[in-house]
Order: C-alpha cells, then sequence, then structure tokens
C-alpha cells in the first residue's frame, strides 16, 4: 500500500504517523531555511551591484516580497499533489513554519542568550568570569533596584493601573450616552496618537518651574503661583519622594485612558439593550444598572484590560527616562536595565534585569491570555 494512500480522516498508523511528523518538521525547517538562503542570496546579489540606490531599492522590495510569494506558492502547490488527508494536515504547517522560525531566532534565542550573559560579569562570557546567580541576587539586594521595584509596584500597578482602567470606565458610560459621543471619545483617544516621548516632551513643559519672580509657562506652576504657593519641578521635588512619581503616573493615566475606553466602549455596545430597558421597567436606577448589570456584564474585559495595562506599566520605560532619567526616587525596573547595560556597560547585571522584568510579565501575560481563550478571542 502506497504511503500517501490514505481516505480523507482515516486514521494514521504509526509508521505513517512518524512520516507525516517528518514532513511537518522539514516543512518548519527546511521552507524557511531555504527562503532565507535564497533571499539573503539575492539581496547579497543586489549589494554587490552598481546600480542607482533607489532602483536597488526597489529591487530588493520586489525580491523580498515576490520572493517569499513564490516559495509559498510552490510550497502550496507541491501539498496540493497529495491526498487531502496529508495536504490538510500539512498545509498549516507551511504558514506557522517562517513564523515560528523568525519568532526563534529574534525572540526565542535572545532570551537564552540574555540569561547565558547574566551569568557573567560585566567583563562578558569567559570562564574566569561566570558568577553565576550573584547579578540575581543583586537585583533584589541593590538599593536602586528595591527603589525601581518599589516604585513599579505601589505607583505604577497598584496607582497608575486602577485610576486608567476607572477613568475609562467612566469615560465610556458617559460618553455611550452622551449626543456629543464621538467628539467626546475621540479628545479622549487623541493621547493614544502621541508617542511616549512626546508625551514627555509636553508634560514637561505642563510643569516646567521657573523662579517665583518671572512668569510661570509651567501650567501647574502657574496655577500653584496663582494661588500663593512656590513653583516647583515637581517630578523632581525630593522632598515629597517617593510621591513624587505620581506626577509621572498622571502622564501615564493621560495616555492609556483613551484605550480602556474604546475597549469598554465596544463591550457596553455588546449588552442587549433589552436586558437595560428591563432593568428599567423593574424600576432599577441607573448606578443599580451600572453595578449590577453592566460591570458583571463586562467584567471579563475589565480583567483584560487591566492586565494589558500592568503588562505596560512593569515595561515603562520612556516616560521616566524623558522626564528624570530615573532620577529623584523615581527609578523603575526598566530604567535600571538602561544604565546598567548601556551606561555602566555590565552585561551580565542588565542582562539579569532583563530576566526579571520577563519573568515578572509572564505571569500576566499567561492570565491575559487565558482570558482571551474564555472569550474565544482565539482557541
Amino acid at each position: 500500500m502506497n504511503l500517501f494512500d490514505q481516505r480523507p480522516g482515516a486514521d494514521l498508523n504509526p509508521g505513517k504517523r512518524i512520516a507525516l511528523l517528518l514532513l511537518r518538521i522539514l516543512l518548519m525547517v527546511v521552507m524557511p531555511l531555504i527562503a532565507f538562503a535564497a533571499l539573503y542570496a539575492g539581496f547579497m546579489f543586489l549589494r554587490a551591484g552598481h546600480a542607482p540606490k533607489w532602483v536597488i531599492t526597489l529591487a530588493a522590495v520586489v525580491w523580498g516580497v515576490g520572493g517569499v510569494a513564490a516559495l509559498y506558492w510552490i510550497f502550496n502547490w507541491i501539498l496540493e499533489q497529495l491526498p487531502d488527508v496529508w495536504g490538510s494536515r500539512l498545509l498549516p504547517f507551511l504558514f506557522v513554519g517562517p513564523a515560528l522560525a523568525i519568532l526563534t531566532w529574534y525572540l526565542a534565542l535572545p532570551v537564552v542568550r540574555t540569561f547565558y550573559i547574566s551569568l557573567f560579569n560585566k567583563n562578558g562570557p569567559a570562564p574566569e568570569n561566570f558568577v553565576g546567580l550573584a547579578n540575581y541576587v543583586a537585583v533584589f539586594t541593590d538599593r536602586l533596584m528595591r527603589e525601581a521595584f518599589r516604585n513599579n509596584i505601589f505607583f505604577w500597578i497598584l496607582i497608575g493601573a486602577p485610576l486608567t482602567v476607572g477613568f475609562g470606565l467612566v469615560v465610556a458610560v458617559l460618553a455611550d450616552r452622551s449626543r456629543f459621543e464621538r467628539s467626546a471619545k475621540a479628545l479622549v483617544f487623541l493621547p493614544m496618537a502621541i508617542s511616549f516621548v512626546g508625551a514627555g516632551v509636553i508634560w514637561n513643559f505642563v510643569y516646567e518651574a521657573r523662579p517665583i519672580e518671572f512668569p510661570q509657562i509651567g501650567l501647574l506652576n502657574a496655577v500653584v503661583v496663582a494661588l500663593g504657593g512656590q513653583p516647583r519641578a515637581w517630578p523632581a521635588y525630593t522632598e515629597i519622594a517617593p510621591f513624587n512619581n505620581v506626577f509621572l503616573v498622571v502622564i501615564l493615566v493621560w495616555l492609556q485612558v483613551g484605550f480602556a475606553m474604546v475597549i469598554f466602549s465596544a463591550a457596553i455596545k455588546g449588552i442587549p439593550d433589552e436586558l437595560i430597558e428591563a432593568a428599567r421597567v423593574d424600576g432599577a436606577g441607573e448606578m443599580q444598572i451600572f453595578f449590577k448589570i453592566m460591570l458583571p456584564y463586562i467584567g471579563s474585559t475589565i480583567i483584560t484590560v487591566t492586565t494589558t495595562i500592568i503588562i505596560f506599566t512593569l515595561k515603562v520605560f520612556d516616560v521616566v527616562w524623558v522626564m528624570t532619567g530615573g532620577q529623584y526616587g523615581t527609578e523603575v525596573i526598566a530604567t535600571q536595565f538602561y544604565r546598567q547595560s548601556f551606561v555602566a556597560r555590565n552585561a551580565g547585571y542588565g542582562s539579569a534585569i532583563a530576566i526579571v522584568l520577563l519573568v515578572a510579565v509572564i505571569p500576566v501575560m499567561i492570565y491575559n491570555l487565558s482570558q482571551f481563550r474564555e472569550q474565544r478571542g482565539f482557541k
């Protein structure tokens, strides 16, 4: 009996299952290797040419896109020649293979290498530089790292995330009942179009402080002086540290409320109108409808948005670095990673911080994915 002589849906014996597994592995490994080798050869050929740069650029785009498309077409044609039971089982691996190869090369392998580097001191991987888990011990005992953990957990997660979710939910509910819904949502969502570095520059002007004898160009200090107070560089005001972190958390809320609002608004519009009307007929007030119908109905969405924002707050970097550079008691995990890796040139210690940050994010990410699965976001 021929290896491929199978009826669709028929069970495969152990020998043919092994053959199928080998074919899947070949598709997942050989196809990306062929694609990368062919594209690399083509790009090297173009690079060695003496044509104008715009011609080389155009040819590279055509070669890259066209070459990948041609390879997919060829392999897809080969699979179409197989019986349906084999083609249907192998086809997903044809398209997943390159994606897995790219993820492995650019994500999985760098993580492994980062962990490997974290086992050595700042002089790099070498037998005499091996320090084992000493860098990880330092991560949890260093004063600045303890400060960074405190700021990330207390200010960014326990204060920033609930404020962002709460304001986003309130704005979504109120805007949903307003005749100016589109305009209101557009204004709230507008900061999402600004980069985090740009937001830091904008809020630097908001917090700008000048001597009291000069006119204040910073909005906050202009209000403070008008009320009889003294102007302060609020994010750098060490006399109130660590609560000066709140002035940075405000920027996160300003930026991310639009994201939370859009997700909550979509979830609220998914609540059946009949359910709301039935509650009103039974005499429920608007607050009762909100707490007893809306919140339970969109509970899974609230959890998903909250975990997404928590993941972001664990990795926050741009705003802190632009506003204070991590000084004045505002260190976070990411600023310490950057400082150790690229300023102090301590690759081992910086890599250990990166691994700790990755481990901290993974449980939240897994929980977030489980919520997506329960909502049938993917199977």
